[in-house]
C-alpha cells in the first residue's frame, strides 16, 4: 500500500495554477489584496488540477492516538493513562477538538494505533492498534520498521476511507502523553536541528522537566543517528505509532489530491516524514497554525509552509487545523463566487 501510494503522487498542475492566477487578476479586488489567501487558492488549484478547485468542505479530523515508552523518563507531568481517558472524552464529544469541529461542521474520528489502556468499541473509534505503546526511544528503537510501515499504511487507509465517505479536506489530529518528545526527535532527525532547537515544554512542564526532556531527545539523536533518507527507519527509531500513522494520512491525502491541514508539532513531524518519503507530498499540505513548540516552526520552515493562524496554541488534537479550515475554505470560495470586473461592470485600474 505504501509503495502504491507513493507512486500515485503527482506534482502540482502548473496550468491550473496559472488559470487561478489569471482569474484572481480579473476579480473585483486589487491584485494581491488577499495576500496569503491568493497564494493558497493557487496552490489548491494546482493540487486539484483545475480552477476553481473544489471547496474543501466538509472537513474530517482523524485523531491518531498512541502511548510512548519515553514517558518513563519523566518528560511530562501527566500520567500515561490520560491518553486513553482523553480518547473517551473525544468519543463523547467533550474535548476542544469536538467543540471546534461542531463550529466548522467537521467530523471527528479517533484512530487507536497504539494506546496502552483498553478501549471499548464506540461510534467514531477505529481500532487499528499496531502495538500497545512504543518502547523508550532514548534506550533503543521505539518500534520495529515493520510496525512503522504498518502504522503508515493505517494512516493511508484512514485517509482513503474518510475521503470516500465525503470529506473534501482532511485534518490531522493526535493524542498521546509524551508525544511532543518523540515529535521533537523526529523534527531534529529530518531537519538536522539540535535537540534544544526543537524541544519545547509540551503541556507546560517546569524547568527541571524541560531540561530532562532536552537531554532525552539529545540522547535519542546520538544513539540512533537518524538518516532522513530512510524515513521508515527514522519513524521506527524515534517516532510514535501515531506519528507514523499521521505520516501515512498525509501521504494518503496527497495521493487522493485532497488538501490536508496540518495541525501542531506532532503533525509537522509527521509531515516531515511524508516529505522525506516524497517531496511531492508537500503539494497537499496546508499549515493550519504555528504551534508554540519550537519544533513546529523549524519543521514548517523546512517544508516551506506558511502557517495560517498564530495564536500561541499548544494543545494538539487537531484544534489549530480546525481553526484554519474556514480560512482555507474562504480562499477557495473567492475563486468560485467573486465576480470579475467585466461581469460586475466595475472599472479596472
Amino acid at each position: 500500500m505504501l509503495d502504491a501510494t507513493l507512486s500515485a503522487l503527482r506534482p502540482a498542475d502548473s496550468a491550473a495554477m496559472e488559470q487561478a492566477r489569471n482569474l484572481h487578476a480579473r476579480l473585483t479586488k486589487p491584485a494581491g489584496s488577499l495576500g496569503v489567501l491568493e497564494n493558497l487558492s493557487v496552490r489548491l488549484a494546482g493540487l486539484a488540477g483545475g480552477c476553481p478547485p473544489p471547496l474543501p468542505q466538509p472537513g474530517a479530523v482523524a485523531v491518531f492516538a498512541g502511548d510512548h515508552g519515553v514517558h518513563r523518563q519523566r518528560v511530562t507531568g501527566w500520567p500515561q493513562e490520560v491518553t486513553a481517558q482523553m480518547v473517551t472524552n473525544f468519543l463523547t464529544g467533550g474535548a476542544v477538538v469536538n467543540a471546534f469541529a461542531r463550529q466548522t461542521g467537521a467530523t471527528v474520528t479517533v484512530v487507536d494505533v497504539g494506546v496502552v489502556g483498553p478501549l471499548d468499541p464506540a461510534p467514531g473509534l477505529i481500532s487499528a492498534r499496531i502495538r500497545a505503546g512504543t518502547d523508550d526511544l532514548s534506550a533503543g528503537p521505539a518500534m520495529t520498521v515493520e510496525q512503522a510501515r504498518a502504522a503508515v499504511e493505517t494512516g493511508i487507509r484512514v485517509a482513503g476511507e474518510l475521503h470516500d465517505a465525503g470529506a473534501r479536506a482532511l485534518l490531522t489530529g493526535d493524542m498521546g502523553i509524551a508525544n511532543t518528545t518523540a515529535a521533537a526527535a523526529l523534527v531534529a532527525g529530518f531537519t538536522a536541528a539540535t535537540a534544544v532547537e526543537v524541544t519545547g515544554r509540551g503541556t507546560g512542564v517546569d524547568d527541571e522537566t524541560y531540561q530532562r526532556k532536552v537531554s532525552v531527545v539529545d540522547t535519542a539523536l546520538r544513539r540512533h543517528q537518524p538518516d532522513p533518507n530512510d524515513p521508515l527507519g527514522v519513524l521506527a527509531a524515534v517516532g510514535g505509532v501515531e506519528h507514523a500513522a499521521l505520516c501515512g494520512f498525509v501521504l494518503g491525502a496527497a495521493a487522493r489530491r485532497v488538501p490536508v491541514i496540518v495541525d501542531g508539532v506532532s503533525a509537522v513531524a509527521a509531515a516531515l516524514a511524508a516529505a522525506a518519503f516524497s517531496p511531492l507530498a508537500v503539494t497537499a499540505m496546508v499549515a493550519g497554525h504555528r504551534s508554540v513548540e519550537p519544533g513546529a516552526t523549524v519543521g514548517l520552515r523546512h517544508l516551506g509552509l506558511t502557517p495560517l493562524v498564530d495564536l500561541g496554541l499548544r494543545l494538539g488534537e487537531g484544534t489549530g487545523a480546525l481553526l484554519a479550515l474556514p480560512i482555507v475554505a474562504s480562499a477557495v470560495r473567492v475563486l468560485h463566487e467573486v465576480a470579475t470586473f467585466d461581469a460586475a461592470g466595475v472599472s479596472e485600474k
